[in-house]
């Protein structure tokens, strides 16, 4: 659902629709720690000293094949998904980061959401219910992450009712079965249709071949959170398997907020209430030029923040999202001048919500259900040395999309509505190379949806090599964010809340300049950008009847600029700087959009302890200061989190330690209107043990 500054706003709950009052949280300027310029001269050290400063290891067949690799070949960069055919990132019609699973171990990543907020122009904020996903300024409350498209193995995981991506504990992958992470950014519903707003983020599985036996894990942290994993690899000739299997549950953060601080709630204390429950299922199979792959996941959560008028520390108050998928691709290069793909899938999600209300103590039972099916089809051909075209078309039959709201006893029923919708696309991209340094990337697509019509979106991009190694793009792109099912036909029988089957696509124009240049080992962005958001699904209260409607009534423009630098080195070493200035406002009022932070800055270094065997990982994450609603603020947040991995000491075994916020610091997070608290508690100091073992 999308959430917008200053409105009376609703939620994927509505059986007692609240209006908070919090009181306004002070918040004491902090004194930058000392370990922010001792992290910079660190830095700078890494990234200024020679090669040879760093110990090289001694040849040993035990050790991953890096000393092998060149400079060259180590920076190299690859990707799929802007495009749907690899090429090199340099030459790729948008602002590309890849994040690998030797990262996602050496700093430590829990979450998907861990991981996207290390990526420059990337902000998170975490309501204890779910995870959102912010993107160059633009990070409503609330939003679900409607207006990133989140795929696995270009899979789309965004689900058929309230659109959302799923990024916390939530994501239906575990994320020890990543093998990289592509983020592409900018509008991309040339290629992929809706949600494709802000970027695209892919996740690449690994694969039977990676794991060729079984490789067991088992994880312990605070707040009495634990993991286990059993995942199973084959290779046969031609054919790969891959079945894996997790399981995670957290007691959660005993959480105080000074909106319940009263001897009747507790005095504001809540205990037992942040819990958090999951597991998933993957598998994927491929032979020849054919893949099954499958993925099933279910995870409960507690509502700690008591929304909705919640009766607040009540452990029965809680949501449960259910997500899987099963799809059937076959992939067959003729020729590096001609290849297919074609792919059908089925999909479903469930939601359950209960809240028990604080002036009834009724329970109040949310129950949507979401299942479709649909295929694409693929083409990519030269037809001439100068050209490179994509065309492809896509079919969605969304069979189911129920929405129903009722209270259990005395049993009321407030909503009960089943829709059918279709949609289906062609696309269209050519590359063209116009001379020897100057590429053109030309791409449209137009979507037909059964609801609302039809919406081209077209994207340009000159990629033009300065040199071998430095190239500028400009880049012009549009995208579109369809309506989705609970904007678009929620109501509640007129108690709160009405539909608007009239709604009209979310749009955006992109401008963007990327300069990128690579030499020896560094690498360095430096990108500027400005967008336009037109048609903003907001919630409105129709003065006619005093209801709440969905309309296309807000607008939204950006402008800044994000700088990279990265070096890595054969050990195994890396260190990455980036800071982005992002400044969002109102396209009408002005007004600096809630939660948008204006400054970003991360360091990210990993160093060899001892070659192949200790890696240290440090991460540090500065967010600037972000406007609230209540005309509250959440003040600056720096966090330092740092992992120690070992591998080799007993063969096949590897350990991690890991503490999050190891300074301890106080932060909160904006939280959208359906919470009664304006900004809410972020974790503190924290930690994780993890050992993985792997039989052969």
């Amino acid at each position: 659902m999308c959430l917008i500054d200053k409105t009376i706003q609703t939620s994927r709950f509505s059986g007692a629709f609240f209006l908070p009052n919090p009181r306004r949280v002070s918040r004491r300027r902090r004194k930058t720690d000392i370990l922010v310029p001792l992290s910079l001269v660190a830095l700078l050290f890494f990234f200024l000293s020679p090669a040879s400063a760093l110990p090289e290891p001694r040849p040993d067949p035990r050790m991953e094949d890096l000393t092998a690799l060149s400079i060259e070949e180590l920076m190299d960069i690859t990707v799929y998904s802007a495009s749907k055919y690899r090429q090199d990132a340099q030459e790729a019609p948008s602002s590309v980061t890849v994040i690998t699973a030797a990262e996602i171990k050496r700093y430590g990543y829990r979450t998907l959401a861990d991981l996207l907020r290390s990526v420059r122009g990337f902000s998170i904020t975490y309501d204890r219910i779910y995870h959102f996903a912010g993107v160059r300024g633009f990070a409503r409350p609330g939003d679900y992450n409607t207006r990133i498209l989140l795929l696995v193995n270009g899979h789309r995981i965004n689900d058929i009712i309230f659109n959302q991506g799923f990024i916390g504990t939530d994501f239906p992958l575990d994320i020890d079965l990543i093998d990289r992470v592509e983020i592409i950014r900018g509008p991309s519903s040339s290629l992929y249709g809706t949600s494709a707003f802000f970027g695209v983020i892919n996740v690449i599985t690994r694969t039977g071949s990676e794991i060729k036996g079984v490789e067991v894990s088992g994880e312990a942290g605070g707040y009495d959170t634990f993991k286990e994993r059993a995942s199973f690899g084959i290779v046969r000739q031609s054919f790969k398997g891959l079945v894996s299997g997790s399981v995670y549950r957290s007691r959660g953060k005993d959480l105080s907020f000074r909106e319940f601080d009263s001897p009747d709630t507790g005095n504001g204390i809540t205990s037992g209430t942040d819990y958090d429950r999951n597991y998933s299922l993957f598998t994927r199979i491929s032979y020849l030029d054919f893949s099954l792959e499958g993925a099933l996941a279910a995870r409960t959560k507690g509502l700690p923040t008591a929304p909705y008028n919640a009766q607040f520390g009540n452990p029965d108050n809680r949501f449960r999202d259910e997500r899987g998928y099963v799809e059937l691709r076959y992939e067959k290069n003729f020729s590096e001048d001609l290849g297919i793909t074609g792919r059908v899938y089925y999909d479903i999600y469930r939601y359950r919500g209960s809240i028990v209300s604080a002036d009834t103590l009724v329970t109040n039972k949310d129950k949507d259900n979401g299942t479709w099916w649909g295929g694409e089809v693929k083409l990519v051909f030269k037809p001439h040395s100068a050209h490179k075209v994509t065309m492809g078309m896509e079919y969605q039959d969304a069979i189911e999309q129920q929405q129903k709201n009722y209270d259990a006893d005395p049993y009321a029923l407030y909503l009960d509505d089943s829709r059918n919708t279709k949609v289906w696309a062609v696309y269209f991209q050519d590359e063209i190379s116009l001379t020897s340094r100057l590429i053109a990337n030309l791409g449209v697509r137009y979507d037909h949806y059964s609801d609302f019509g039809g919406t081209f979106n077209p994207r340009l991009a000159l990629i033009y090599s300065l040199s071998s190694d430095t190239t500028l793009k400009l880049l012009y792109g549009e995208a579109f964010r369809a309506p989705n099912v609970y904007e678009l036909y929620y109501n509640d029988g007129g108690l709160s809340i009405k539909a608007n089957p009239g709604l009209r696509p979310e749009t955006i124009k992109t401008y963007e300049a990327v300069l990128e240049k690579r030499w020896g080992e560094y690498r360095a962005t430096l990108t500027s950008f400005y967008y336009r958001i037109r048609d903003i699904i907001s919630l409105r209260t129709d003065p006619a009847d005093d209801l709440l409607v969905y309309e296309n009534a807000d607008q939204a423009e950006a402008l800044g600029m994000e700088g990279e630098l990265e070096r890595k080195w054969r050990t195994g070493a890396a260190a990455r700087i980036s800071y982005s200035y992002q400044n969002a406002r109102d396209d009408r009022s002005g007004e600096w959009l809630t939660n948008s932070p204006r400054h970003l800055a991360k360091v990210n270094i990993i160093l060899p302890l001892l070659p192949d065997r200790i890696f240290w990982g440090i991460e540090t994450q500065y967010t600037g200061k972000r406007r609230a609603r209540d005309d509250q603020h959440a003040g600056d947040s720096f966090l330092v989190n740092t992992t120690i991995l070992t591998r080799k000491f007993v063969k096949n075994l590897e350990f991690s330690a890991s503490i999050y916020n190891l300074l301890g610091r106080k932060y909160q997070d904006p939280a959208s209107d359906e919470h009664p608290q304006a900004l809410i508690e972020q974790d503190g100091r924290n930690f994780r043990l993890k050992l993985t073992y792997r039989f052969f």
